[in-house]
């Protein structure tokens, strides 16, 4: 069997995430998102040990504060920000063990280079005790979905933006995610959503919830922001063959005047839970109830994720599973 990333619905070793720990990166935000972020390991702990990476002496006070007795380990490393599921390793699997693989980190194609964050997967391969095998093509994990088969969905926004891997066509991208990650069938989608300054990352579009089951959002109305992007995803994934299931979209979630990219669909499937992001929109309760149809075995909790998104992502995009 080829080594690969399993699916995120696998048993869990742990949980890696990080607490926010830089005032001038999240101003009047950051204590809101710490406590965001704590609610989020608190419930993600009740199944699984949650190891958090806290930058400075002050974010570890305040998350030794907010957790408690909670199964947390704190590892004291200087990140940039707190988006681990981009800038840590994606954890490998196979019949002879596990590996962590490590790609080129550009910073969101060259938008936000902050001091630390291209150390973070070497820190925590070793804080693990893992191999890390690197790789030196620009590739975040988030960029990615997979159902643990050897199928993977993306978006052309993304993985063929120029601002990424500018030599690399599509067929060269697949041969990489073939030969790294022991991918073999790439489903393309096309744009992510408005305003994301990831350049459309699948992980708040598109996500998987069973093998070759995907989910994907549906509209709020007809001025949801992102109708058309939606019904692109549904044309491109019927069409090549898997069953999909709906989640409620948000619609338009406005910030100062800004549609910011608010998505139930960055949801994080740990041991015992589903942590889904609310935003207090009419679809909370909806979507919550959806995503609980897709894992009976799980407790699905909503959870609102307002104060994260002013960085630029949810619970998802800050966390990065460890398989057992």
């Amino acid at each position: 069997m080829t080594a690969r990333q399993p699916a995120e619905w696998a048993r869990h070793l742990a949980t890696w995430t990080a607490f926010p720990s830089h005032g001038e990166l999240w101003q009047e935000d950051l204590e809101p998102a710490q406590a965001e972020v704590a609610a989020m390991v608190r419930a993600i702990a009740a199944g699984e040990r949650v190891e958090l990476l806290v930058a400075n002496d002050d974010a570890a006070a305040a998350a030794r504060a907010l957790l408690g007795d909670a199964n947390v380990r704190l590892h004291h490393y200087g990140f940039g920000d707190i988006w681990l599921r981009d800038t840590g390793p994606l954890f490998m699997a196979s019949p002879h063990g596990q590996a962590a693989a490590g790609f080129r980190f550009n910073g969101w194609g060259g938008k936000y280079d902050l001091p630390g964050d291209d150390g973070v997967a070497a820190f925590i391969a070793g804080q693990c005790k893992l191999p890390l095998a690197r790789h030196g093509w620009v590739l975040e994990g988030g960029a990615i979905d997979v159902d643990g088969t050897g199928l993977v969905v993306t978006t052309e926004q993304c993985l063929l933006n120029p601002n990424r891997n500018p030599r690399m066509d599509r067929h060269e991208v697949e041969s990489h995610l073939r030969r790294d990650l022991g991918l073999d069938r790439v489903l393309w989608l096309g744009d992510g959503l408005m305003n994301d300054h990831t350049d459309g990352h699948v992980d708040n579009l598109a996500r998987f919830v069973a093998p070759g089951r995907l989910a994907l959002p549906v509209a709020a109305g007809p001025d949801d922001p992102n109708k058309d992007v939606f019904e692109d995803a549904w044309d491109r994934a019927r069409d090549f063959g898997l069953e999909v299931v709906p989640v409620p979209s948000p619609g338009k979630v406005e910030v100062d005047g800004r549609i910011v990219p608010a998505s139930h669909m960055n949801f994080y499937i740990a041991n015992a839970v589903v942590v889904v992001p609310l935003y207090g929109s009419g679809s909370d309760d909806d979507a919550v109830k959806a995503i609980a149809e897709f894992f009976p075995d799980r407790q699905v909790v909503g959870h609102r994720a307002d104060h994260i998104l002013t960085g630029g992502g949810s619970f998802h995009c800050i966390t990065q599973q460890q398989p057992k």
